[in-house]
């Protein structure tokens, strides 16, 4: 039997028939089977047969048996001394393992859990080599029960949820080195923004001369702007959480001189290894929009999974509705703006990447629609345009044609030389039927 080639404790042998029986773990399992097997060791004792003081003498060394030990004392035969199991060398006593993790886990506030096992590779391989000696059929792995045993001891003292799909925490143990890692799993909070003043980037802007060490040319800052969309709304709800750094997605961006406008750009705040989840997001907002002294506004704060990241990133082609002011070189006819109008309604556009997105950007050729242009006149040689279109177009270089690689253009279809001069966008339409409504 396995017991008499290898050491093994109650769970590592119980293990091995794991998908037997009902109602029992693997410890009480293999010592039930330890139970039989000295209780068949006894018989055949009584009954003089050297087979069962075998068998009793190897239950007390390789199975660690108390009572196998016992009768063979009672019987007066000497027992050898117990041995640390070849499998799992004795690591079933996690408690100084599992009080490691719950000290840990008290930095953080969380709802559900989930504790996993990594373990060495030759522990592995041991198992593997010993089940195929064996021709064992019914058991599971040594990391399974590692992780069911000291996720149940937890457990018992956390009292929170185990959560086997989306955890908040999940606690990584190793009980070979003794090793315990915490994956503190992101929080996520999507909302809508509005940038209501010009020369603020999406992003933090890093200084490209110093790469954000400092230096004269970013005034030892180690960015080209001290504020950016991004970081006026992390930076308050990574207070909030305690949390250890933040990413900032968003349907697309807007250049730093323009403002984003309407109902604002959609967005989600990802927080990294939150310390705190339970957050008042009316709160958050107001905190927000008021450290942001007008800059920017947050609105509709919500708690989101994962998934809202991928799905927001899918918006980034929606529709939007931009406003423009283009003064040309020359003053413009009525019958130039009607043109402008006739040639940017239902219109599609030829549009290379442009020249000042190339470091980049992919240079390809991009084709986007334009459903509607609306023009009003401001001055002889200035105008309003409102310009609904497919996103991912590029509005600057529509209206200066960026030496010919967008087409047609502005300044090309009145051949006149067109500068955009303030740019806004109005709105994002990111659902079908807003779209639809316009």
């Amino acid at each position: 039997m396995m017991l008499e080639k290898y050491p093994l404790c109650d769970h590592c042998l119980g293990r091995q028939f794991a998908l037997l029986g009902y109602e029992m773990d693997n410890g009480e399992r293999g010592g039930m089977i330890k139970t039989l097997l000295v209780m068949e060791g006894h018989r055949l004792a009584m009954a003089k047969d050297k087979r069962g003081f075998s068998i009793l003498k190897t239950l007390a060394s390789n199975g660690s048996s108390t009572m196998a030990a016992e009768i063979l004392k009672k019987l007066r035969k000497r027992a050898r001394g117990q041995k640390k199991c070849s499998l799992c060398e004795g690591r079933f006593d996690s408690s100084e393992l599992v009080n490691k993790a719950v000290e840990m886990l008290k930095e953080y506030e969380y709802e559900t859990f989930l504790v996993g096992v990594r373990l060495p590779i030759e522990v592995e391989e041991r198992e593997d080599e010993f089940k195929a000696e064996f021709l064992v059929q019914y058991s599971e792995s040594l990391r399974n029960e590692f992780s069911r045993v000291v996720g149940k001891m937890v457990l018992k003292i956390v009292n929170k949820s185990v959560d086997y799909m989306k955890p908040e925490v999940v606690v990584i143990v190793n009980p070979f080195t003794e090793d315990v890692e915490l994956h503190v799993n992101p929080l996520f909070i999507m909302g809508r923004y509005r940038k209501l003043e010009r020369g603020i980037p999406h992003s933090k802007w890093i200084c490209p001369e110093c790469g954000g060490k400092g230096c004269s040319r970013c005034d030892w800052t180690g960015k080209m702007h001290a504020e950016s969309v991004e970081e006026l709304i992390s930076s308050p709800t990574l207070k909030e959480t305690f949390g250890e750094d933040a990413s900032f997605h968003t349907a697309g961006r807007e250049d730093v001189d323009a403002r984003m406008l309407g109902r604002g750009r959609p967005f989600i705040i990802e927080i990294k290894r939150p310390k705190k989840r339970s957050l008042d997001l009316s709160e958050l907002e107001e905190r927000t929009n008021r450290e942001a002294r007008g800059k920017i506004k947050v609105s509709n704060l919500r708690f989101v999974d994962k998934g809202a990241v991928k799905r927001l990133k899918q918006t980034e082609g929606s529709e939007k509705l931009y406003k423009v002011v283009v003064e040309f070189d020359r003053g413009v006819s009525d019958e130039e703006l009607e043109t402008l109008v006739r040639s940017f309604t239902n219109a599609i556009i030829h549009q290379q990447t442009p020249s000042r997105v190339l470091h980049r950007r992919t240079n390809l050729i991009r084709e986007k629609y334009i459903y509607e242009t609306k023009v009003r006149r401001l001055a002889e040689n200035t105008i309003e345009m409102r310009i609904r279109c497919q996103g991912g177009l590029y509005i600057k270089e529509l209206i200066t044609g960026d030496e010919g690689r967008t087409k047609p253009s502005v300044a090309e279809a009145i051949k006149a030389k067109a500068t955009p001069i303030e740019l806004d966008v109005l709105n994002i339409f990111t659902e079908g039927r807003e779209a639809s409504k316009r």
